[in-house]
């Protein structure tokens, strides 16, 4: 078809400079088409970038600022167009909404900025379209509890009013050490002796020789038994005055005590307490030596005097949901992959699946790509298969990883 077009395109040429006619009469008049005026074309100027669109483009949406009268308001007679002192980058996606109807959110711009804008060109936020509606409701919460954070520490931070209890005062010390000299001295102890304490539990189970008379190897908890206790007194005795100072000086004594950071003070001082009155037991005493694990705990004291650690713990809380989507897929895979394992190696006498929970743990080590070794399939053939579920699931942790 392309060749007898150009075949063609010699005689349309000639025709239309008159040196061959194509047609004996005359060519019909071209229909006029029906264009939109000048005055339909609006210019919006938009901190000096300049959009363009159709007058009936804004008008669909007539409750909103550009789509009603009360942009003449922001009409610029000189330039002829509508001057808006906003932002440009985000009033593209607003602009995107009056031609398509759909409202997008933008990921790298700032949830706040975002609102004020939306608020400002009268666009409500609840239409804001599926595929970035989750993430809209994400980052606004994640803002709102960020905003309430700096609220409460800016409340901290201003001058302390002179007519504070001595209860109040002790409690805004606790909160804002550097109100005062003092209690920036009491912030700095207790985080060292929290430091202390965590190196002390890690130390004590390092073998420190052998006794005399003695073959078997000890640890320097067993061995220097007498200067670790008196160590982890001196710890506890800070803790717990610093549990009870806060406790008393609290705004609301049972929000404290029911807090998350409460609940691990106690639990971080409540093993030395309990050790105290225990009997030697032998079973009492083992049931004890399983309660002092919960002296790990004293690590997370670290939160109140680490804004990182706060922080990780918010984004951790914003991302439950993604998190418990990827556990529940992990969940899924175990016990699908478990059960095919067991039944194609149950009647092998050299398996070591001798029930389905029996290879979760191959499972788990498969798709986790740790690979310890010490359980395998005995089977070639179901060898390609534990390859297949690494694979499967290192597939499912990047989709995974997108949507967080």
């Amino acid at each position: 078809m392309a060749a007898g077009v150009a075949a063609w395109l010699p005689f349309a040429r000639a025709a239309a400079i008159g040196w061959m006619p194509v047609a004996s009469t005359p060519m019909p008049i071209p229909p006029q088409e029906k264009r939109k005026t000048q005055d339909g074309l609006i210019i919006l100027n938009v901190s000096g970038s300049k959009f363009q669109t159709w007058r009936t483009t804004l008008e669909r949406y007539p409750d909103t600022l550009l789509g009603s009268t009360e942009r003449d308001f922001f009409f610029h007679e000189e330039t002829n167009e509508y001057f808006f002192d906003r932002d440009p980058d985000i009033f593209r996606h607003i602009l995107n909404f009056y031609r398509t109807g759909k409202l997008h959110y933008p990921r790298q711009e700032c949830i706040s900025a975002y609102d004020e804008e939306l608020a400002f060109f009268g666009i409500i936020p609840e239409i804001i379209g599926d595929c970035c509606y989750e993430e809209y409701k994400d980052r606004r919460r994640e803002n709102a509890e960020r905003l309430q954070d700096d609220e409460d520490m800016d409340m901290n931070n201003d001058v302390t009013p002179v007519n504070l209890t001595s209860r109040e005062y002790l409690w805004r010390a606790f909160e804002n050490p550097h109100t005062s000299t003092l209690a920036l001295v009491f912030y700095y102890v207790t985080g060292f002796f929290i430091a202390i304490s965590v190196m002390a539990n890690v130390a004590e189970t390092v073998p420190c020789g052998t006794l005399p008379n003695r073959s078997k190897e000890i640890s320097c908890g067993d061995r220097y038994a007498l200067a670790f206790f008196c160590l982890d007194t001196a710890c506890v005795m800070i803790f717990t005055v610093e549990y009870l100072l806060r406790l008393i000086a609290a705004p609301s004594r049972y929000k404290f005590m029911k807090s998350v950071m409460s609940v691990i003070d106690v639990v971080a001082i409540m093993p030395y307490y309990i050790g105290l009155v225990m009997t030697d037991n032998d079973q009492v005493s083992g049931a004890f030596v399983t309660l002092r694990v919960f002296r790990v705990f004293r690590i997370f004291k670290f939160s109140r005097h680490s804004a990182g650690l706060r922080i990780l713990g918010y984004t951790l809380k914003s991302c439950a949901s993604e998190l418990g989507f990827l556990l529940f897929s992990l969940t899924m895979a175990i016990i699908i992959f478990a059960t095919v394992m067991f039944y194609a190696e149950k009647g092998s006498t050299a398996s070591k699946f001798t029930s389905i929970p029996a290879a979760f743990w191959y499972t788990i080590v498969t798709m986790t790509t740790l690979g310890m070794g010490d359980v395998g399939s005995s089977a070639v053939l179901w060898r390609s298969q534990g390859n297949c579920v690494q694979a499967c699931w290192k597939r499912e942790r990047s989709r995974s990883a997108i949507l967080m």
